[in-house]
């Protein structure tokens, strides 16, 4: 399928359910199952795993949803758990949700959507990772996180878990990081869809408030923020895409882009927010739905402080440092 196709394909799916829930959300989200049903029946939800699509579709379809402030574990079930599990080699259910839990000696905190989903387990005590599917995990205080999205405690026995090396966990984490970087860039699409068309029909003083200079400047300041962004991410796409999840290009590029899409979440969300007024901030409003994603999502799988850390690290173990700089190394 092209990514043109592809891609409208997921905006018309993400469209009907962001339209059917339009000013019913509520904390926390409830797991939207009529959209899951019409993604598993366009074989979206395994796209990589499956489908044997590569990095370019799966980031069409997780910045689609995420636009769509889809109330569904997308990037977990085919990114995340299905790959871990294949590469245990550990059988999954062949349908419906799944989530992970990444954890140290039986318990993993922050869970997404832990009573909606089937779960695997990724525990990295010691120096490897061990992975598998709990036989009865114990599920204990869930809440929500900052945009609603359930998030619970799990303890899970490790006894019958599969071993694997460290290198294993290490590319599970930047799986994470670049699914993060792509939804975020779609929470921010959203974000400037909706403050533009805000802006252009709010009308302040007989006139909109896009014809006042001070929000033309706003407007283009965030635009430039998401396009910066949105620029790094497709680096990191690109270089997953030719190199795999493994190689050390991967790794410069989605640190990169993690620290790059971390550092644009602040002035996006913040300018978002000053346009629309006081009405952005509720739980009812769209735009509430996109900045939260956005803000949580970036401290998911490494926040933008360590994963320049991280960065710097790799410049200076490089041979030549400012070949880093200028391109992947």
């Amino acid at each position: 399928m092209a990514d043109d196709e592809l891609r409208q394909l997921v905006d018309d799916i993400g469209r009907r359910s962001y339209d059917a829930n339009f000013g019913k959300r509520r904390l926390p989200e409830v797991f939207d199952a009529e959209l899951w049903q019409n993604l598993e029946e366009t074989g979206l939800t395994r796209l990589t795993t499956q489908q044997e699509a590569g990095p370019g579709e799966s980031a069409v379809v997780l910045a689609g949803l995420a636009r769509r402030a889809a109330a569904v574990p997308i990037a977990e079930t085919d990114l995340l758990a299905c790959w871990l599990a294949g590469r245990a080699g550990i059988e999954v259910p062949a349908a419906g949700p799944l989530t992970l839990a990444i954890g140290t000696g039986g318990t993993a905190a922050e869970v997404p959507w832990p009573r909606d989903s089937a779960m695997v387990v990724a525990d990295r005590s010691g120096d490897g990772i061990s992975v598998g599917l709990p036989a009865d995990p114990q599920i204990g205080d869930v809440g929500y996180n900052l945009a609603g999205e359930p998030r619970g405690t799990v303890r899970y026995d490790t006894a019958a878990l599969v071993r694997l090396d460290a290198a294993v966990g290490d590319e599970l984490m930047r799986r994470g990081a670049w699914a993060r970087c792509v939804q975020i860039i779609g929470t921010f699409d959203a974000a400037l869809e909706l403050t533009v068309a805000h802006t252009s029909q709010r009308v302040q003083f007989g006139r909109p408030l896009s014809k006042f200079q001070a929000v033309q400047h706003s407007l283009a300041a965030m635009a430039g923020e998401i396009e910066r962004a949105r620029a790094a991410t497709d680096l990191a796409t690109a270089a997953v895409t030719e190199y795999g999840f493994a190689a050390a290009q991967a790794d410069y590029a989605v640190t990169a882009a993690k620290v790059a899409v971390g550092r644009a979440v602040t002035p996006v969300t913040t300018i978002a927010h000053q346009l629309h007024g006081a009405i952005g901030v509720t739980v009812e409003h769209q735009l509430w739905s996109a900045t939260m994603r956005a803000r949580i999502w970036s401290d998911e799988f490494g926040s933008t402080a360590s994963q320049a850390r991280r960065l710097g690290r790799l410049t200076l173990a490089a041979d030549d440092p400012w070949d880093v700089l200028i391109s992947c190394p």
